[in-house]
């Protein structure tokens, strides 16, 4: 089936199979940050945004994102950099595996939610599964990040 996807401002157009995975679909196209770990749709290691909403790529068919609009980190890395840096000055990267997929839905969080309480970072953060962290680096680090911008820091 042909479909037409605009994967980080870049317009592609291309048969795919009718079973072929998002995840798939992506990583054919060099967004290596989007990756498979479960497999069962409950790490969000596979989380990009498709038309501004954070999705699973693993559970959805590359299909269904014909005529639409996918981010992954590859797309954002601006975006993301300022934030990494929070989330490593918490020590909550360690293995770096979950950083792609928590990244993607922090910012998708920051979109939605410009100034969220804490049980909105944690409704978040519940998609992501990480090993080694606990999440409390990662709920410290993006507090650190949402107030070093609301401060108004450069």
């Amino acid at each position: 089936m042909k479909i037409a996807v605009t994967v980080n401002g870049k317009r592609i157009e291309e048969d795919v199979a009718c079973d072929l995975l998002l995840v798939d679909f992506l990583r054919a196209h060099g967004c290596y940050s989007v990756k498979q770990g479960c497999e069962t749709s409950g790490c969000g290691l596979c989380t990009v945004i498709l038309n501004g909403d954070p999705v699973l790529s693993c559970s959805i068919l590359a299909v269904r994102a014909d005529g639409c609009k996918v981010e992954t980190l590859e797309g954002l890395k601006e975006e993301a950099a300022q934030f990494g840096a929070f989330i490593a000055d918490q020590g909550a990267e360690q293995c770096g595996f979950c950083n792609p997929g928590l990244m993607m839905n922090a910012i998708a969080l920051f979109r939605e939610y410009p100034d969220p309480d804490e049980e909105t970072i944690r409704e978040y953060l519940a998609g992501n599964l990480c090993r080694c962290s606990g999440y409390e680096g990662q709920l410290r680090g993006i507090q650190a990040f949402l107030q070093w911008k609301k401060e108004g820091q450069p």
